[in-house]
């Protein structure tokens, strides 16, 4: 068994923030080990968010220290953050998955009724459009032309 998906968050004001993360991974590696939930080092991460300091944080693992990488976008649960908080790539995405999909079904149900094709809408393409819309929705113009182009080319199907 693995702990996956645990988050651990610190705002580091200053490069002296940052042992107090350090901390917390150290407690969190024994929490790991009272449990018996072990880690996957290689699976860990840090994202720096809204900040450049250039801090490497370590995890220990079967007497072994593991240096975390440091990435610039993370997909969890479908939605991806990046270290700036901007959803355009997740706009993007939902988009590409959309598109993809009704494609689909314009080359499947070529000779489908409005009732039809607006149930297929709903059921196989919008769900691409809002998944987890609430932890990412962009407010941005160019994120939303982007999702009502997928909405424009399924009007003209119809």
């Amino acid at each position: 068994m693995f702990a996956d998906n645990t988050k651990l968050w610190s705002v580091i004001g200053k490069v002296e923030d940052s042992s107090c993360l350090q901390e917390d991974l150290l407690k969190l590696k024994k929490w790991s080990d009272k449990w018996l939930l072990r880690f996957h080092p290689e699976k860990c991460k840090v994202m720096h968010i809204g900040h450049n300091h250039s801090i490497k944080y370590h995890i220990e693992q079967d007497n072994q220290t593991y240096d975390l990488d440091s990435v610039d976008e993370e997909k969890d649960l479908g939605v991806i953050t990046t270290r700036n908080l901007k959803f355009s790539k997740q706009c993007n995405e939902a988009a590409k998955n959309a598109m993809r999909v009704l494609g689909l079904v314009k080359r499947h149900f070529r000779n489908s009724d409005i009732a039809t094709f607006r149930l297929l809408y709903k059921s196989f393409i919008r769900r691409h459009l809002e998944y987890s819309v609430q932890a990412w929705l962009s407010c941005l113009r160019r994120d939303i032309n982007c999702l009502e182009k997928v909405q424009r080319r399924a009007t003209k199907l119809v």
